[in-house]
């Protein structure tokens, strides 16, 4: 196929489903590829071979072809197709998950409507990240980049991010429930991406109807799974959800969806606050971005706001963050231990921003312990 031609590093036999031993120092980020099609598993393998920080542990046509290589043969990432016969990727996912190497998998998802919902489901049940499978002639450089990209990200040891206190060049942020003073918010802001999609659910099943602070989301998906995300949102946390449009007023026990193709602002006009839609390109380059999100709370709230960043690459985030922290706002942060990736809440912790850093279940508690103090005015 012409697509794969540029990334073929060795002529090779792919006619059965095997691992893979050739290539690879023990650092090298192990990759399991598994799709009913023989086209798509080529392209992947020879894509993956073309980074020499990458071998291929192994490729798969089913999922039960492929948990029985993971039971033998580890893999760091796992390359997912969720419509197979047989046993679905979707259905087998949660034992995919709990093989011994713990892989991180990344979804390769169709731009169907099906597909968006499978993957989003994916998503909510552990898979850190997704990407779309591209219509025939998009195998292409820009792809190949996103994909090892992703793996690159996916397939660092979480131990390499070592935690926060064992970093002594960095501030090291105070717990704020430990005698601090939290400030009273008007809205909670929540930014994510790799990863955040599972974060997200374990958080808002913390909160009860108690918990009435109207409740922002950005997080990094395509526009199209959008609605589908905004349904997921609204079963997880069991109130409504709308996704974001311009003047759209932003209330007490409802959660706003930054849309796929803009950012998400909020806005005073008097004694109201709403939702105003921007395309101006943020500098982490994402659409839409966490940035200009918590940047807007800082001046339409007053720093009245509080922010929680939970797993994700990069470092879309943290330039809001400190506007906000420096008109009087709080940032909460996922913690390197459950985030697929520490990037997002990495740069946060880092930048001493953070009043708190945990697992998703206990941001939540956090949240719900604030209640009282937190509201509308």
């Amino acid at each position: 196929m012409t697509d794969a031609t540029p990334f073929s590093r060795a002529p090779f036999s792919s006619g059965a489903d095997r691992p893979f031993a050739q290539r690879g120092a023990a650092a090298a980020i192990r990759v399991m590829i598994v799709d009913d099609s023989l086209t798509v598993r080529t392209i992947f393998k020879r894509m993956v071979e073309s980074d020499p920080a990458m071998v291929v542990a192994g490729t798969a046509s089913s999922a039960e072809n492929a948990l029985t290589q993971l039971a033998v043969q580890g893999a760091d990432v796992v390359l997912l197709d969720l419509e197979m016969p047989g046993r679905g990727g979707l259905d087998a996912l949660p034992a995919i998950l709990a093989t011994p190497a713990e892989p991180q998998v990344l979804v390769v998802s169709s731009l169907t409507a099906d597909g968006a919902e499978h993957t989003l489901s994916a998503l909510s049940m552990g898979a850190a990240d997704t990407l779309l499978k591209p219509r025939p002639g998009g195998f292409n450089e820009d792809y190949r980049a996103q994909l090892l990209g992703k793996i690159r990200a996916l397939g660092r040891r979480r131990g390499e991010a070592a935690p926060l206190a064992a970093r002594p060049a960095d501030p090291v942020p105070a717990p704020p429930l430990a005698g601090r003073r939290v400030l009273r918010s008007d809205v909670v802001a929540i930014g994510a991406s790799t990863g955040g999609i599972h974060a997200l659910g374990l958080m808002l099943r913390r909160l009860t109807a108690s918990f009435d602070v109207p409740i922002l989301i950005t997080q990094h998906l395509p526009a199209s799974f959008m609605p589908v995300f905004a349904r997921q949102v609204e079963t997880a946390c069991g109130r409504p959800t709308d996704i974001a449009t311009d003047g759209l007023e932003i209330l007490p026990g409802r959660v706003m969806i930054a849309p796929g193709h803009g950012h998400l602002v909020a806005e005073r006009r008097g004694e109201r606050l709403v939702a105003r839609i921007s395309s101006i390109p943020a500098p982490s380059g994402c659409m839409p971005s966490v940035d200009p999100m918590l940047s807007s709370l800082a001046s339409a709230c007053h720093g009245r706001a509080l922010g929680v960043i939970l797993s994700g690459m990069g470092r879309d985030g943290v330039i809001g963050a400190r506007e906000l922290v420096e008109a009087g706002g709080t940032i909460y942060a996922q913690d390197a231990e459950t985030s697929a990736v520490w990037g997002m809440p990495g740069a946060v912790a880092r930048a001493g921003l953070a009043s708190l850093i945990a697992a998703p279940e206990r941001l939540g508690d956090a949240l719900l312990a604030q209640a009282s103090t937190l509201g509308v005015r």
